[in-house]
């Protein structure tokens, strides 16, 4: 049995359905966990190498600190390999200097046409780096188990303390998004209660 964040994962069961019983964690966000580690959707927790699971349980402890995803090269339709003498890191540094070659012949060829960008054309002039985007991958802004937790709590405590109609709703132990009341309330009054956790 697989333990993650303190929950055990059921062996038998499908990987991408076992990460759904982390807090936070649906169906859409196992998903692309499993495509992040190279995990098929026909993997079993069983069938986990330990390198996927350390990786996976680091992962979701802190993914903000995580390390980017390793980038590499595509083929182009003319690709002849090369005998397997370089490493990886060697080939990741190869295309990282033709990357930043074809960026700055792109940059100075826009630059003489007069299409670059007005902050560009100063940050290159200036000397200075433009200020760097933020990263486009979602699943470093995860917030799972008591983080997610804790957020919930803190909008609830907020909506209480404004005095909104939602807050008033979560104070008298009723439905918030406008369900009936006459009947079927059980389960508002269970979770609208005082200490949501």
């Amino acid at each position: 049995m697989v333990h993650i964040l303190g929950i055990n994962l059921p062996d038998d069961q499908l990987a991408r359905f076992a990460l759904t019983s982390i807090y936070g964690v649906g169906p859409h966000l196992s998903h692309r966990l499993c495509a992040r580690f190279q995990i098929h959707d026909k993997c079993r927790v069983r069938d986990l190498t330990p390198f996927q699971t350390t990786a996976l349980s680091s992962f979701l402890q802190s993914p903000k600190t995580a390390l980017p995803v390793a980038q590499y090269p595509l083929a182009p339709i003319n690709f002849i390999p090369r005998p397997p003498s370089k490493s990886i890191q060697e080939l990741q540094a190869e295309l990282n200097a033709e990357r930043a070659a074809q960026k700055q012949k792109r940059d100075e060829k826009l630059q003489k046409m007069g299409k670059l960008p007005v902050e560009d054309v100063k940050a290159k002039v200036g000397g200075r780096k433009a200020p760097e985007k933020k990263s486009r991958d979602p699943l470093t802004e995860l917030r799972i188990e008591s983080e997610l937790r804790r957020e919930i709590r803190e909008n609830i405590a907020h909506q209480r303390l404004i005095g909104s109609y939602v807050g008033r709703r979560h104070a008298m132990h009723l439905p918030v998004r406008g369900q009936r009341t006459q009947t079927n309330a059980k389960t508002a009054r269970k979770l609208n209660s005082l200490d949501r956790w």
